[in-house]
């Protein structure tokens, strides 16, 4: 009965992912989303209380499988820093492959005010963290200078926010452009030249 259950929420959150991606959090009713799934109002109000607890859900979903994905970057690296980077680049490769997601996780909610503002925060620490540790056993590695890991890896996640949501409304520039130029100033202005790393690892 759990596995049915599990399988019923995860058919809705599908529906609703899909829904609020075409039509918005405010456009999409409770109905749209019942019926992409066969269910009664009531078979859906039994496993989400009401539609922002349900698009709160979707965005825990999307964020998870985000940072699952940031996360197996990484750990294919062989360097830290490098573990950083591929961690950054799959957030906004994914982000540019799907537009959706991309507006579900930035955009969809704003109107809701303070509440998905906090989930943001959120659902963008998880984002950090991943990029964070990276850029921790980087600098314990010698490859780039002692600073603040955290303040870092929360402005690498404010570029790639900006260069999203201008992709989202204007469509430029492409976040497959924007990359390259990304990766250049925010991870080469951190990567200490080779004869400093070999001096201090001296």
């Amino acid at each position: 009965m759990a596995v049915q259950r599990e399988t019923t929420r995860d058919r809705i959150l599908e529906a609703a992912e899909n829904a609020f991606g075409d039509k918005g959090y405010h456009e999409t009713l409770v109905d749209d989303i019942a019926g992409r799934t066969s269910l009664s109002k009531g078979g859906f109000y039994f496993h989400f209380p009401s539609k922002e607890d349900l698009f709160f859900a979707v965005i825990d979903r999307l964020a998870s499988r985000l940072t699952r994905r940031a996360e197996e970057a990484a750990g294919r690296c062989e360097s830290p820093l490098a573990g950083a980077d591929a961690a950054l680049s799959e957030v906004l490769t994914t982000l540019g492959r799907r537009r959706r997601l991309a507006k579900v996780l930035l955009v969809q909610g704003y109107s809701m005010g303070s509440a998905f503002e906090q989930k943001r925060v959120e659902v963008f620490g998880q984002f950090a963290a991943v990029i964070q540790d990276g850029l921790d056993r980087a600098v314990e590695a010698g490859e780039i200078s002692p600073i603040d890991t955290e303040v870092v890896s929360r402005a690498w996640l404010g570029a790639v926010n900006e260069v999203i949501v201008n992709w989202i409304y204007r469509g430029t520039p492409a976040p497959s452009d924007a990359l390259p130029v990304l990766r250049k100033v925010l991870v080469g202005g951190l990567e200490r030249p080779t004869a400093d790393r070999e001096a201090s690892n001296g």
